[in-house]
């Protein structure tokens, strides 16, 4: 079984920063690629960034390419997300993802397990 506890949501300003953490804990919880998604109210889960097994690489959603970075301590089965330039439209609740192999792309079908969900709140 695995288990992800994120935690570092909150409610910002735009142009503020935020970083998430996501805990893992379980099997082969250091040996998968990790990912975090969004979804904001009336809309469907999104892809926000994904990271490899060994953090060598990285993937994101065009909407946050160089504003957000994804990356990962396996000495502490933790996964982070920075998120700097926060705009209004990235309000929504973040959840991290346990990838169903060592490299996982932008689809909810390439994960297996989920988080409960942190809430992002970004004022104008």
């Amino acid at each position: 079984q695995v288990q992800l506890v994120e935690s570092g949501g909150g409610l910002v300003q735009a142009g503020e920063s935020l970083r998430l953490s996501c805990a893992a804990s379980g099997r082969t919880a250091s040996t998968s690629a990790m990912g975090w998604f969004r979804q904001a109210p009336g809309k469907e889960r999104e892809f926000v960034a994904a990271i490899a097994w060994s953090g060598g690489g990285t993937l994101y959603a065009d909407s946050v390419k160089g504003r957000f970075t994804i990356s990962r301590d396996n000495a502490k089965n933790t996964v982070y997300l920075q998120m700097n330039s926060l705009k209004p439209e990235d309000t929504a609740v973040y959840y991290c993802a346990r990838g169903k192999g060592r490299v996982s792309g932008p689809r909810l079908s390439d994960y297996d397990y989920w988080g409960q969900g942190t809430q992002v709140t970004v004022s104008s």
